[in-house]
């Protein structure tokens, strides 16, 4: 089994994992393979042109592409019914099985901040979003923390997804067809952004913001509202005496009804074709994406949420998994690029990413939106 090995994912971590299963399986022995530095997207073609490929693979959502070199798990009920199978199918296959899902549209918020604001309710719409931003700012406190690298598209999706794909749920296919464009979708997000801008509720300076500045910044006190994915849960629980913290899933626009939801998959697991062990393997897939403890020890190591496999939490855990519970699976919605056939032309995480770094620098809504419809434009020919 070729898996990510992570700080958290330790080569330990996953042994420990597949062992009940061992124990309980006599004959069958998981061999964890560690990809090393190269991870696991470039070591699995590797390993395929080499004819050394493994028989499970971990991390890696399925694509077109390499769907192939997949054995079709859609016969199996613990792969068609687990976290996001349908969002994930390909051509109405199932290649993969989950443990659970990365929330994305959400909003966390020190509750400090919104209490000396006078915010007494998290916000419903963007339009109260946008409301509760000039109390924080007229409170003193920094409104918004982003910051620069891949993060700072993160706020701008947050804010527009949940209603353009409410709104449309085949946008993903509209758009990677010519049939709509990025001005006329994404453009009341875009103004809003830009108005936040504006008015000094997102820090011109957040450009030069590190990633773990910006978690640390908010941890710590020093920002209200911090866009990010429910992965944060993770690091809020091993923070030392962290903000008063607590967590919104992202609203949609007034007159919006059931906001989507951003989420990917959380630990995909698929089989290779080449497997000559493919019963074996489906075993073990089936032992790691539905045994109660296994899947709450994956969910816990990386903060993943499941409806149905709790472990210990904080506060902050508790609230998001609340939101999972509330959140109907047609809600959830690719973001960035997407995935399974819900994707959009190669660079547009990158592209929007530079787009929302434009609009921090005062670049104005008019002339981004224009510069995604020519990129648009262009990547679809």
């Amino acid at each position: 089994m070729l898996v990510n090995v992570t700080p958290n994912l330790t080569e330990e971590f996953w042994n420990e994992l597949v062992k009940p299963f061992e124990d309980a399986n006599a004959g069958i022995d998981v061999v964890v393979q560690n990809p090393g530095a190269e991870g696991v997207a470039a070591a699995l073609p590797r390993l395929l042109t080499a004819g050394d490929a493994p028989d499970v693979v971990q991390s890696l959502p399925p694509t077109v592409e390499m769907a192939p070199e997949l054995v079709d798990l859609s016969g199996y009920d613990w792969a068609t019914s687990a976290p996001l199978a349908e969002q994930y199918s390909i051509e109405g296959k199932t290649y993969m099985a989950g443990i659970g899902v990365q929330l994305q549209s959400l909003w966390f918020y020190n509750k400090t901040a919104f209490e000396e604001a006078g915010i007494t309710a998290v916000p419903t719409t963007v339009e109260e979003l946008t409301d509760a931003l000039g109390k924080l700012a007229d409170a003193g406190w920094t409104p918004v923390q982003t910051g620069g690298d891949w993060m700072t598209s993160h706020s701008l999706q947050a804010l527009g997804l949940p209603t353009i794909i409410a709104e449309d749920p085949d946008w993903f296919a509209r758009m990677s067809a010519g049939e709509d464009t990025f001005s006329g979708t994404y453009g009341p997000a875009v103004e809003t952004y830009a108005e936040w801008v504006a008015e000094g509720y997102v820090p011109k300076d957040a450009l030069g913001i590190k990633y773990p500045d910006a978690e640390q910044a908010f941890l710590s006190g020093k920002s209200a509202i911090y866009p990010m994915g429910s992965w944060f849960a993770g690091t809020e629980a091993k923070a030392t005496d962290p903000a008063d913290i607590g967590v919104f899933r992202a609203p949609a626009f007034e007159g919006t009804d059931g906001p989507a939801m951003g989420a990917n998959i959380a630990s995909p697991y698929s089989i290779l074709k080449s497997s000559e062990d493919q019963d074996a393997a489906a075993k073990l897939v089936e032992f790691l994406v539905t045994d109660q403890t296994a899947v709450a020890d994956q969910l816990e190591v990386d903060g993943n949420f499941r409806d149905g496999y709790e472990y210990e939490m904080t506060d902050l855990g508790t609230e998001l998994q609340q939101i999972v519970a509330d959140t109907p699976a047609e809600a959830y919605t690719p973001t960035g690029q997407g995935y399974g056939e819900r994707t959009l032309p190669t660079g547009y995480s990158d592209e929007i990413n530079a787009q929302t770094q434009a609009l921090i620098g005062g670049t104005p809504a008019a002339d981004v939106l224009s510069a995604m419809d020519d990129w648009f434009a262009s990547s679809l020919g």
